[in-house]
């Protein structure tokens, strides 16, 4: 089997709730065709880099699958008719990336405590001599 990134976007409209159900169906098909999801990861809702069938915003999910290409090709199928799934996109990876992502990295990094000397330098330069 081979290790896939499959990421979707869900339309802004919808609930967080309705969004973990379209990740549990798209898990149930991975795993009655012969695959395993590695690992879930919801990046919330974001605004996007431009309008798709005019959504400003969406619900970003990202899964680890290690499936089969049949698995695949079905859950691209069901994809494309969900009416809830505006994007999606599945990249064949050599291995996986251990730990959080990088979206979700980077979401901790915003959250940090703010730097408590906000002085500009050349004011440091200064105050040091």
């Amino acid at each position: 089997m081979s290790l896939y990134e499959y990421t979707y976007i869900a339309r802004q409209d919808i609930q967080p709730q309705q969004v973990d159900a379209i990740t549990t169906e798209f898990a149930k098909i991975i795993t009655d065709n012969g695959g395993k999801v590695a690992k879930t990861e919801s990046w919330g809702l974001r605004t996007l880099a431009y309008r798709i069938k005019k959504y400003k915003k969406g619900h970003y999910v990202h899964l680890n699958l290690d499936a089969p290409h049949a698995a695949i090709a079905e859950l691209e199928r069901n994809a494309r008719l969900h009416e809830d799934v505006i994007r999606y996109m599945t990249i064949r990876v050599d291995e996986f990336e251990e730990g959080d992502s990088v979206v979700l990295r980077s979401k901790d990094r915003d959250n940090r405590a703010p730097r408590e000397d906000r002085r500009p330098r050349e004011e440091k330069k200064e105050g040091a001599e």
